[in-house]
Protein backbone atom coordinates (compact mmCIF):
# COMPACT_ATOMS: atom_id res chain seq x y z
CA UNK A 1 0.00 0.00 0.00
CA UNK A 2 1.24 3.60 -0.90
CA UNK A 3 1.48 5.83 1.37
CA UNK A 4 1.00 9.44 1.43
CA UNK A 5 2.17 12.58 2.72
CA UNK A 6 0.75 15.40 1.05
CA UNK A 7 0.58 18.85 3.06
CA UNK A 8 -2.78 20.58 2.95
CA UNK A 9 -3.31 24.42 2.89
CA UNK A 10 -7.17 24.31 3.99
CA UNK A 11 -9.29 26.92 4.90
CA UNK A 12 -11.70 29.42 3.26
CA UNK A 13 -11.83 31.11 -0.50
CA UNK A 14 -9.96 34.35 -0.53
CA UNK A 15 -7.30 33.49 1.91
CA UNK A 16 -4.04 33.13 -0.26
CA UNK A 17 -3.61 29.24 -0.33
CA UNK A 18 -3.29 28.89 -3.85
CA UNK A 19 -0.44 31.65 -4.11
CA UNK A 20 0.98 30.32 -0.83
CA UNK A 21 1.03 26.94 -1.84
CA UNK A 22 2.42 27.57 -5.35
CA UNK A 23 5.46 29.37 -4.15
CA UNK A 24 6.37 26.77 -1.01
CA UNK A 25 6.21 24.02 -4.29
CA UNK A 26 8.56 26.13 -5.99
CA UNK A 27 10.90 26.96 -3.66
CA UNK A 28 11.04 23.10 -2.12
CA UNK A 29 11.49 21.54 -5.04
CA UNK A 30 7.61 19.38 -4.42
CA UNK A 31 4.82 18.96 -6.99
CA UNK A 32 1.95 21.34 -6.40
CA UNK A 33 -1.25 19.37 -6.79
CA UNK A 34 -3.98 21.79 -8.31
CA UNK A 35 -7.86 20.36 -7.90
CA UNK A 36 -10.61 20.85 -10.45
CA UNK A 37 -13.47 22.03 -8.68
CA UNK A 38 -14.71 24.19 -10.88
CA UNK A 39 -14.36 21.87 -13.45
CA UNK A 40 -15.69 19.48 -12.05
CA UNK A 41 -19.04 21.36 -11.37
CA UNK A 42 -18.80 22.22 -15.21
CA UNK A 43 -18.46 18.59 -16.50
CA UNK A 44 -22.15 18.11 -14.98
CA UNK A 45 -23.48 21.51 -16.11
CA UNK A 46 -22.90 23.11 -12.31
CA UNK A 47 -21.51 26.70 -10.58
CA UNK A 48 -20.33 25.89 -6.97
CA UNK A 49 -22.39 29.39 -6.52
CA UNK A 50 -25.27 28.40 -8.29
CA UNK A 51 -28.38 27.06 -5.80
CA UNK A 52 -28.63 23.79 -5.44
CA UNK A 53 -30.75 21.10 -3.61
CA UNK A 54 -28.99 19.23 -0.11
CA UNK A 55 -29.26 15.86 -2.81
CA UNK A 56 -27.31 17.61 -6.03
CA UNK A 57 -24.64 19.36 -3.65
CA UNK A 58 -23.64 16.17 -1.90
CA UNK A 59 -23.85 14.42 -5.38
CA UNK A 60 -21.21 17.17 -6.82
CA UNK A 61 -19.03 17.81 -3.56
CA UNK A 62 -18.53 13.87 -3.57
CA UNK A 63 -17.91 13.94 -7.71
CA UNK A 64 -15.48 16.67 -6.45
CA UNK A 65 -14.02 14.65 -4.03
CA UNK A 66 -13.25 11.36 -5.95
CA UNK A 67 -11.30 13.71 -9.06
CA UNK A 68 -9.28 15.05 -6.29
CA UNK A 69 -8.42 11.69 -5.18
CA UNK A 70 -7.67 10.44 -8.40
CA UNK A 71 -5.00 13.68 -8.71
CA UNK A 72 -3.66 13.38 -5.62
CA UNK A 73 -2.90 9.42 -5.78
CA UNK A 74 -0.55 10.25 -8.55
CA UNK A 75 2.06 11.66 -5.82
CA UNK A 76 3.31 10.25 -2.83
CA UNK A 77 4.85 13.93 -1.42
CA UNK A 78 3.32 16.81 -3.11
CA UNK A 79 1.49 20.29 -2.02
CA UNK A 80 -2.11 21.04 -2.74
CA UNK A 81 -4.27 24.18 -1.50
CA UNK A 82 -7.24 22.26 -1.29
CA UNK A 83 -8.22 19.33 1.10
CA UNK A 84 -11.07 17.38 2.42
CA UNK A 85 -11.61 19.14 4.79
CA UNK A 86 -12.57 21.99 2.49
CA UNK A 87 -14.69 20.25 0.72
CA UNK A 88 -16.50 19.18 3.87
CA UNK A 89 -17.12 22.54 5.04
CA UNK A 90 -18.80 23.98 1.85
CA UNK A 91 -21.16 21.16 1.95
CA UNK A 92 -21.53 21.93 5.70
CA UNK A 93 -21.60 25.52 4.92
CA UNK A 94 -24.48 24.96 2.24
CA UNK A 95 -27.06 23.45 5.13
CA UNK A 96 -29.39 25.64 6.06
CA UNK A 97 -32.18 26.27 8.67
CA UNK A 98 -34.85 24.96 6.03
CA UNK A 99 -32.68 22.53 4.10
CA UNK A 100 -33.88 18.92 3.97
CA UNK A 101 -30.86 16.54 4.62
CA UNK A 102 -30.60 13.23 3.84
CA UNK A 103 -28.33 12.52 7.24
CA UNK A 104 -27.28 8.79 6.48
CA UNK A 105 -25.97 10.31 2.88
CA UNK A 106 -23.89 13.48 4.76
CA UNK A 107 -22.58 10.81 7.20
CA UNK A 108 -21.11 8.71 4.67
CA UNK A 109 -19.94 11.78 2.75
CA UNK A 110 -17.96 12.98 5.95
CA UNK A 111 -16.61 9.67 7.00
CA UNK A 112 -15.48 9.84 3.47
CA UNK A 113 -13.54 13.55 3.71
CA UNK A 114 -12.21 12.10 6.83
CA UNK A 115 -10.90 8.57 5.59
CA UNK A 116 -9.53 10.70 2.38
CA UNK A 117 -7.38 13.24 4.92
CA UNK A 118 -6.08 10.76 6.69
CA UNK A 119 -4.91 8.71 3.66
CA UNK A 120 -3.43 10.95 1.25
CA UNK A 121 -2.33 14.02 3.98
CA UNK A 122 0.61 13.89 6.43
CA UNK A 123 0.47 17.31 7.72
CA UNK A 124 -2.36 20.51 7.34
CA UNK A 125 -2.02 24.04 7.86
CA UNK A 126 -5.50 25.77 8.08
CA UNK A 127 -5.08 29.52 6.60
CA UNK A 128 -7.06 31.98 8.16
CA UNK A 129 -8.85 35.44 6.75
CA UNK A 130 -6.05 37.88 6.89
CA UNK A 131 -4.89 38.71 3.61
CA UNK A 132 -6.69 42.22 1.94
CA UNK A 133 -9.41 41.07 -0.04
CA UNK A 134 -9.75 42.60 -3.54
CA UNK A 135 -12.14 41.98 -5.87
CA UNK A 136 -10.75 39.93 -9.24
CA UNK A 137 -12.56 38.87 -12.39
CA UNK A 138 -13.21 34.95 -11.93
CA UNK A 139 -12.40 34.83 -8.37
CA UNK A 140 -14.74 33.60 -5.18
CA UNK A 141 -17.25 36.16 -3.32
CA UNK A 142 -15.96 38.80 -1.63
CA UNK A 143 -18.51 37.66 1.38
CA UNK A 144 -16.41 38.63 4.54
CA UNK A 145 -19.46 36.85 6.85
CA UNK A 146 -19.32 33.53 4.76
CA UNK A 147 -15.40 33.50 4.77
CA UNK A 148 -15.44 33.57 8.34
CA UNK A 149 -18.36 30.81 8.48
CA UNK A 150 -16.11 28.74 6.09
CA UNK A 151 -12.85 29.09 8.65
CA UNK A 152 -14.76 28.20 11.34
CA UNK A 153 -16.21 25.12 9.95
CA UNK A 154 -12.42 24.27 8.97
CA UNK A 155 -11.17 24.58 12.59
CA UNK A 156 -13.70 22.40 13.89
CA UNK A 157 -13.42 20.02 11.25
CA UNK A 158 -9.42 19.57 12.57
CA UNK A 159 -10.44 19.28 16.05
CA UNK A 160 -13.01 16.21 15.13
CA UNK A 161 -11.50 13.03 16.40
CA UNK A 162 -11.98 11.56 13.16
CA UNK A 163 -9.29 13.96 11.54
CA UNK A 164 -6.20 11.93 12.47
CA UNK A 165 -3.49 14.17 10.86
CA UNK A 166 -1.38 16.76 12.48
CA UNK A 167 -2.28 20.02 11.94
CA UNK A 168 -1.49 24.02 12.45
CA UNK A 169 -3.23 27.05 12.36
CA UNK A 170 -1.69 30.10 10.60
CA UNK A 171 -2.43 33.44 12.68
CA UNK A 172 -4.43 35.76 10.65
CA UNK A 173 -1.76 38.53 11.58
CA UNK A 174 0.53 36.25 9.12
CA UNK A 175 -0.05 38.20 6.12
CA UNK A 176 3.46 38.55 4.06
CA UNK A 177 4.02 35.37 1.71
CA UNK A 178 7.93 35.10 2.84
CA UNK A 179 6.42 34.85 6.57
CA UNK A 180 3.53 32.10 5.71
CA UNK A 181 6.01 29.97 3.79
CA UNK A 182 8.72 30.18 6.34
CA UNK A 183 5.38 29.35 9.27
CA UNK A 184 3.95 26.22 7.07
CA UNK A 185 8.25 25.14 6.08
CA UNK A 186 8.53 25.43 9.99
CA UNK A 187 5.11 23.63 11.05
CA UNK A 188 4.79 21.37 8.08
CA UNK A 189 8.03 20.23 6.19
CA UNK A 190 9.41 17.42 7.81
CA UNK A 191 12.29 15.19 5.28
CA UNK A 192 10.78 12.80 2.97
Amino acid sequence: MTTYSGIGLCGSHRTGKTTTAKKLAIDNDIPFVETTTSAVFATHGLKPSSPMDFATRLWIQDKVLRAAEEIWSLHRHFITDRTPLDMLAYTLGDIQGRTVVEFEALQQYVQNCFAATNHYFGRLCVVQPGIPLIAAPGKAALNEAYIEHLNTLVLGLCLDERQQVTFSVMPRNCIAITKRCLFIQEKCFTPF
